[in-house]
């Protein structure tokens, strides 16, 4: 009976240990691992840093290579063709909203008691995934010359035409962005709150925002829609997988559980059950 007193007092224990301790703070599906993440991280930022420099050093179009550029305008895939000559500085404006919006998405997530238990680690993750972004986008355009649609506009002057911001149409970074930060935001939201009724409406405005970013960049004719494209599945595999690979992974083959029962003695009994699993 003694026995049975003392599972029962250290079953009361444990119980009131493990409640208190879940007031006090959520179970993150998430890790962070300081060898790993932080070296990814300070490498990407160090990737956009060398991409913005080549994109400063970029050159802009000779009048000979840009009286060529507008000859070959007819042999422009048939994708992009519909987006040559745009250039709506209104277009432009209201593409920069929804990108900007974006970027507050994640932070919209600190609102969740769940995920603001874990605040430093959501916010690290986050800033990976831009950082991993920002360093694939940096780095193509400034590596890769191609006309945006405007330049093959006759609205606009030679000096804006053939200026080196010109040469950065492949691929969109507005788009790219945007797509990561609310595919993100969406991610964490489902990871945090998988039995969430909103879990298809966040997923709907995560999809539906980079995409307004994108019509709006091609009808600016900052963009081709390949270079859209391009740019929203990019951004959305990292807002995406990005989280994923950070997802906790239960190594403990340990478990335990309350047990209560009645012994052959008619002795009612609680206790804590330990369990191995090979």
């Amino acid at each position: 009976m003694k026995i049975l007193n003392f599972a029962l007092i250290f079953s009361i224990i444990a119980s009131i240990n493990f409640s208190s301790y879940a007031q006090q703070k959520s179970v993150s599906p998430y890790e962070w691992k300081w060898a790993k993440d932080g070296i990814w991280t300070t490498a990407a930022l160090a990737g956009s840093a060398g991409g913005l420099l080549l994109i400063q050093k970029k050159d802009g179009l000779t009048m000979d290579e840009f009286e060529r550029e507008l000859e070959n305008k007819d042999n422009i895939n048939f994708l992009d063709r519909w987006a040559v000559g745009n250039d709506s500085e209104s277009a432009s404006k209201i593409s920069d909203i929804p990108f900007a919006i974006s970027f507050a998405a994640p932070f919209l997530l600190l609102l969740d008691d769940e995920v603001n238990d874990h605040t430093a680690q959501v916010l690290g993750i986050y800033l990976e995934s831009m950082a991993t972004t920002g360093a694939m986008y940096a780095i193509t355009v400034g590596l890769v010359n191609r006309s945006r649609p405007y330049v093959y506009s006759d609205d606009l002057s030679i000096d804006r035409r053939t200026s080196n911001n010109g040469q950065r149409s492949f691929y969109s970074g507005h788009v790219a962005a945007t797509a990561t930060a609310t595919f993100f935001a969406a991610k964490a939201f489902q990871n945090f709150n998988p039995d969430s009724a909103g879990i298809p409406y966040v997923w709907a405005g995560a999809a539906i925002l980079p995409a307004a970013v994108g019509y709006f960049r091609i009808q600016a004719g900052q963009h081709f829609l390949t270079d859209v494209l391009l740019g929203y599945g990019l951004g959305a595999l990292a807002g995406y997988y990005i989280p994923e690979l950070h997802k906790r992974k239960d190594e403990s083959n340990f478990g335990l559980s309350p047990v209560m029962g009645r012994t052959s003695f008619g002795d009612t009994y609680q206790a804590l059950s330990l369990n191995y699993e090979f």
